[in-house]
């Protein structure tokens, strides 16, 4: 058998065996992948422990969250610290706990709350509510917020089902702060 005819100078380097540190980069770039991968699987595991997304139905918190919005579920930070004037937050409805709403704290436990032609009080104060596009001018109650209770609103008065309609919402029937919107992507942000 004959040997193979010797390839022209030109074409040896293209047919010259593969550098040994060929198969280490290849290995380098699989670690690196595998460890991204694992990197992510411990996100997502993290993510469905410590929050959950929701989506918003309806239009009672527009302009600033509205229906078909995603947003990031927060369970953990009232476990360190308080409920605030302000937080919006996702609750169970007290008519029917099954369901779950999306609204703003407005009264704490043993703040007096009035509405006066769709402007709120709390505590003799007038409320500055840079987030309400349009009041419900026909608002009109004063009330004093049961111990470990909230009184809440939507951000859309005059299309909003919140305390004015169900009363308070117990303590319990918090279910997490709301900090963040993931989609749409146009809108994706803090929310406040």
């Amino acid at each position: 058998m004959e040997s193979p005819a010797p390839l022209p100078e030109f074409l040896e380097d293209i047919a010259a065996p593969v550098p040994a540190a060929v198969p280490e980069t290849l290995r380098a770039h699989l670690a690196g992948f595998l460890a991204l991968a694992r990197f992510a699987a411990l996100v997502l595991v993290s993510y469905s422990l410590f929050f959950n997304l929701s989506v918003v139905r309806g239009s009672s918190m527009t302009p600033g969250i509205q229906d078909g919005d995603r947003i990031l579920v927060e369970p953990w930070s009232y476990l360190f610290g308080p409920i605030e004037r302000g937080d919006v937050v996702v609750l169970r409805y007290p008519l029917d706990p099954e369901i779950d709403y999306i609204k703003r704290i407005i009264g704490l436990p043993g703040d007096h709350v009035t509405l006066v032609r769709g402007e709120v009080w709390v505590n003799g104060k007038r409320l500055e509510e840079p987030y309400v596009e349009s009041i419900d001018p026909t608002s009109a109650l004063s009330v004093v917020v049961a111990p470990r209770n909230y009184f809440v609103l939507g951000d859309n008065r005059p299309r909003s089902s919140d305390s004015r309609e169900f009363g308070f919402v117990p303590e319990e029937y918090v279910r997490g702060r709301v900090d963040l919107r993931l989609w749409p992507p146009g809108r994706a942000g803090l929310i406040q």
